[in-house]
């Protein structure tokens, strides 16, 4: 039930118990109601309205591309909506800047700063659609090596940043020379130097 000001009367929305999201591809959602929707406001936001059959064919080429892209939820259904919308606008400020006659520099300097800036947007939409589904994430690993020489609570942390695009299992350059064949010296071990009294100051040879 949803509540209005100013005591006007309430309006029932009743939702799918059961939403079968028949229409997932388009919008991310359970709800095909969501799914529709966000469809119908993406082709209703593309340029060239008015010829019925380039809206046709540019609907069909949008959507096709949203299904490629396959939301996993409606947050990926947002971001590849405004997506479109500002991929559109972009090239078409783009198209436009260019059509201006050359004594229209004032205009044609307009709509390229406009299209750039619509680039900017998908730029940073794509980002924030990249970074929503996990990728460019870095893992640092810290390992605990044991050696005779090496006591067993010192920790070694190697310089291995994992990604999307580093090969997995690829030992670090740090790791390999904390753990070469080379073993570190026993300060037990080694020798100490003699050292020799003068007038109650001790002085090495």
């Amino acid at each position: 039930m949803i509540k209005k000001p100013n005591n006007e009367p309430t309006e029932t929305v009743a939702l799918d118990p059961k939403p079968e999201g028949k229409f997932m591809v388009l919008g991310g959602s359970q709800a095909d109601d969501w799914n529709q929707r966000l469809a119908n406001l993406v082709v209703s936001a593309l340029p060239g309205q008015s010829n019925r059959d380039a809206v046709t064919k540019a609907n069909k080429a949008v959507l096709g591309a949203m299904v490629d892209m396959a939301p996993a939820d409606p947050i990926e259904g947002i971001l590849m909506a405004q997506l479109m919308a500002a991929c559109e606008a972009s090239l078409c400020m783009y198209r436009k800047g260019w059509d201006q006659p050359p004594e229209y520099f004032e205009a044609r300097t307009k709509y390229l700063q406009l299209a750039d800036k619509a680039a900017r947007t998908v730029m940073m939409l794509t980002e924030r659609l990249d970074h929503h589904r996990g990728r460019g994430q870095q893992q640092i690993t810290v390992k605990h090596v044991t050696t005779n020489n090496v006591m067993a609570d010192q920790a070694i942390i190697t310089d291995r940043v994992t990604t999307a695009s580093s090969p997995p299992n690829v030992p670090s350059p740090a790791l390999l020379a904390a753990t070469s064949e080379t073993p570190m010296p026993v300060l037990s071990e080694t020798r100490q130097p003699d050292l020799i009294d003068v007038g109650g100051v001790e002085k090495k040879k």
